[in-house]
């Protein structure tokens, strides 16, 4: 809006306005089931015609400007921030390789296709051609993604639309911008091309990077912060706004990247850093601000629309609209295909790949572009034409996408789905039936009307049992069953996850790493019928240990201890994870048994279904049996807090039931309560812990230290550097130099070697009180073996300098490791790095 054409009251009644026709036509959608975006232009459209040749209340909605700086620096990164922070992270990173060749690669073919169509059909030389392009490959697909989530549609279908979105958003900026100064300049070589292409990837990652660690300074302010929900907020609110001023003005790369960047780090790491009271107002103010971004910017593009300068482009629209179909066509059939065969990727069927095609909606992006573009050849024909591709798309392709969807079959709800409906009213049934004592017992309820009720309910449930049974009797077979059945235990393990971090017993990242696998499994059994195979968590762990490994290379100190952090993180995870998972297998075990006492589920399908949980539960128990054995005092702790918070919750809800029934005054009961949320707050999983390991008490295991004094001991400790390893982390390597000696203090390494090509072989197992490493110390050789973690270990590190200072003087250290290494030389099964 431009804000020099309007005084500021008219400038606040426009707004205000907005805002009232938009809570209006909110109401409106959702009663006649019209889709809220389309419906918003269409009133924008109807304001802009009554400002001009109606009543004069109307005529300020006439005087509106839509600038380009208003969707790109004010509602735009609030769009993108909070859809950013609301993707799931874990599912966009298992699904990045299918969303970035969509969004990146797609987005080039798209511009190449729409060029050459315009260029063959329209006065617009080709740099023109492509830019526009450019600008109309930009997807906008709120109204596809609203209708997915009520309709069921898979979430790896949705994190796909939603990913490629919201990183094409910032590669539509950076190829228009590119393709401007193509334009401006008049002329197109192909060093001009190189220097785009390199142009493109400077921009495009140097917004990631920006937007990283603008993220990661904000999580550490807020990990610095308790239960202070206007600062957190702020804060949050801060980084969306300042990331995408700091990259557009100061490093001149992409804003929307970096804004895409910092939401999606906020919202996975992030999150761990909000305090746990806060992250609900969190949700629901980035819920409301987007809102109101989302309402004034469809408001806007409505109010953009020039009837006139429309109907003098119609010449050329129909092939503009052509060429974004085509693209659009080619993108979605012709490459998402190929996408899904790519590592991590699944094949979308052809039902959703037309639901794609036809709901590739375009939005503010392309206007903001548009209006943002500078005086060259055919300028103004770019407005009226943006214009009437968006308009074709939401109108046109928005108000039938739901028609569309019903003729696929997507709107009905797979069987699961379906029979979980049945179960919920048949349920409601009985907990009706249940609760007609109740309003008899006062005598005040008229018999008859509670008989009727009574008897009504009873027929339905009748009813709903016998369609029930039709359902499992004619659509379902022993498959199936169980299918269902694995699909109700993965709700109860869910819904069991989610009361563990409500209550505080686990942390947010272990809440959404379980969920997040649970969530596979179920869309798995939803839509491809057969349990998944889960192992994105390996290819994780791999390259968290590769990166330890580069760390532990380069050898800075503090680059060391920040990863010695993040091992030790990794550990705290894992330990979470772990006995979640078995508490969770135990409830579930526990819930078949109630389900077997009370439905009618096949005794094969239970016992199978049973046997799988208990395996988990057992698998479960030993990893914890483990973890306990190798930090016992960590164990301790984590069980201390836990104990601690069952208590302190405990005296939450006794006081708010006492302030409920009116026994303790409110005021004072409040503070009570605030009172008891902070010591939970301070009891939750510290973001930043040690594992208390003595040196002194636990290396007094190790032979050559077993005879030295307290005072000699508290001389050489010092020189020892602790390092926690998680579970297959490789310790060293074989082949890579070596200059350090590793004393394990707790834990099970696994020595390994191959020759050539040959698969790894083990030579030997160390536990606590072990050492390894020796020959490469003393005789500066290369690793000749592979020393891996089997359990969580605790090691001590001694370099080859503090070594030489030891030896030199305590000469029976130096003893003790000269005769392990003769005697190990002498045994090659015994060689261990």
């Amino acid at each position: 809006m431009d804000h020099a054409a309007l005084p500021t009251p008219e400038l606040v009644a426009v707004v205000v306005g907005l805002l009232l026709f938009a809570a209006l036509t909110k109401g409106m959608a959702d009663r006649f089931r019209l889709p809220f975006t389309v419906t918003l232009v269409l009133v924008g459209i109807a304001l802009k015609q009554l400002g001009d040749i109606g009543p004069g209340a109307f005529s300020f909605f006439a005087d509106i400007r839509v600038e380009p700086e208003v969707i790109l620096f004010v509602l735009l990164p609030t769009l993108v921030f909070e859809s950013a922070y609301n993707m799931d992270a874990r599912l966009l990173r298992r699904n990045l390789a299918p969303v970035l060749t969509l969004a990146g690669p797609g987005l080039i073919v798209s511009t190449g296709i729409i060029g050459l169509i315009v260029w063959a059909a329209t006065p617009f030389d080709l740099a023109a051609s492509l830019l526009l392009g450019a600008i109309l490959s930009a997807t906008d697909p709120v109204a596809v993604i609203a209708l997915f989530k009520q309709m069921g549609a898979p979430k790896r279908l949705t994190i796909l639309i939603e990913g490629e979105s919201l990183f094409n958003d910032a590669t539509a900026l950076v190829a228009a911008k590119i393709l401007i100064g193509v334009v401006v300049a008049g002329y197109f070589t192909w060093d001009a091309a190189m220097s785009g292409v390199g142009e493109f990837f400077k921009v495009f990652f140097g917004g990631i990077l920006v937007g990283w660690a603008l993220a990661l300074a904000t999580g550490w302010m807020l990990g610095r912060i308790y239960t202070e929900p206007h600062v957190e907020i702020s804060l949050t609110t801060i980084l969306a706004y300042l990331s995408f001023f700091i990259a557009e003005h100061m490093f001149h790369v992409s804003g929307v990247m970096a804004v895409v960047s910092a939401g999606i780090v906020m919202g996975g790491w992030g999150r761990t850093k909000i305090s746990p009271t806060v992250a609900n107002y969190m949700n629901d103010f980035w819920e409301y601000m987007a809102f109101v971004a989302n309402v004034l910017i469809f408001l806007l593009v409505g109010l953009s629309v020039d009837l006139p300068a429309l109907w003098h482009s119609l010449p050329w629209l129909p092939w503009v609209v052509l060429a974004m179909l085509v693209s659009r066509a080619v993108l979605v059939y012709g490459m998402t295909p190929l996408v899904g065969k790519l590592p991590g990727a699944q094949p979308v069927e052809r039902p959703y790949q037309t639901v794609m095609f036809w709901g590739g909606l375009r939005g503010a992006i392309a206007l903001a572009i548009v209006l943002s573009l500078p005086e060259f050849e055919h300028s103004e024909l770019f407005m009226p034409l943006t214009t009437g591709a968006v308009l074709f798309t939401l109108l046109a392709q928005g108000l039938s996408i739901e028609k569309l969807m019903r003729h696929l079959k997507l709107d009905r709800p797979p069987l699961s789905d379906r029979l979980a409906l049945l179960e919920r009213d048949l349920s409601a049934q009985e907990k009706t039936i249940e609760r007609i004592p109740d309003l008899l017992r006062g005598g005040l309820f008229a018999h008859p009307i509670a008989a009727h009720l009574e008897h009504r309910c009873k027929r339905n449930a009748e009813r709903i049992r016998h369609e029930i049974a039709g359902l499992r009797r004619q659509e379902m077979n022993h498959h199936d069953e169980l299918l269902l059945l694995y699909l109700r235990a993965f709700s109860e393990e869910q819904a069991y996850y989610q009361r563990l971090y409500h209550n505080g017993h686990i942390s947010e990242g272990a809440f959404r790493e379980l969920v997040a696998v649970l969530a596979l499994q179920i869309d798995s059994i939803r839509y491809q019928g057969e349990l998944a195979h889960v192992r994105s968590h390996h290819l994780n762990r791999l390259l968290e240990n590769r990166f330890y490994k580069l760390i532990d290379r380069i050898g800075w100190e503090w680059l060391s201890n920040f990863g010695e952090g993040m091992r030790t993180h990794r550990i705290v995870l894992n330990y979470e994870e772990v006995l979640a998972h078995y508490q969770g297998n135990g409830w579930v075990l526990a819930s078949l048994d109630r389900m077997a006492a009370t439905e009618n589920i096949p005794h094969d399908v239970l016992e199978e279904v049973r046997g799988r949980y208990e395996n988990w539960h057992q698998l479960a128990r030993k990893q914890l049996d483990v973890i306990s054995s190798q930090y016992p005092e960590f164990v301790t702790a984590m069980q201390e807090r836990l104990s601690q918070r069952i208590a302190l919750l405990a005296e939450r809800e006794a006081t708010e039931s006492q302030i409920e029934h009116g026994l303790l005054p409110a005021g004072i009961g409040e503070a009570q309560i605030e009172e008891l949320s902070r010591r939970l707050d301070a009891l939750r999983t510290p973001r930043h812990i040690r594992l208390n390991v003595s040196p002194a008490e636990l290396l007094r295991k190790v032979p050559f230290f077993r005879e030295l004094t307290v005072a000699d001991f508290a001389e050489i400790t010092p020189s020892l550097k602790q390092r926690n390893m998680a579970e297959n982390e490789d310790i060293v390597t074989q082949g890579e130099a070596g200059d350090a000696l590793y004393l394990i203090a707790r834990g099970v390494v696994r020595v390994l070697h191959h020759e050539g090509d040959e698969e790894e072989h083990a030579l030997s197992t160390l536990v606590a009180g072990d050492f390894f490493g020796e020959q490469a110390l003393l005789h500066g050789e290369a690793r000749n073996a592979t020393c891996r973690a089997v359990t969580p270990c605790t090691l001590y590190q001694l370099h080859r300098d503090d070594f030489e200072k030891i030896r030199n003087t305590w000469p029976s250290i130096d003893a003790a490791v000269q005769e392990v290494d003769k005697a190990r030389s002498a045994t090659p099964n015994l060689q261990n790095g």
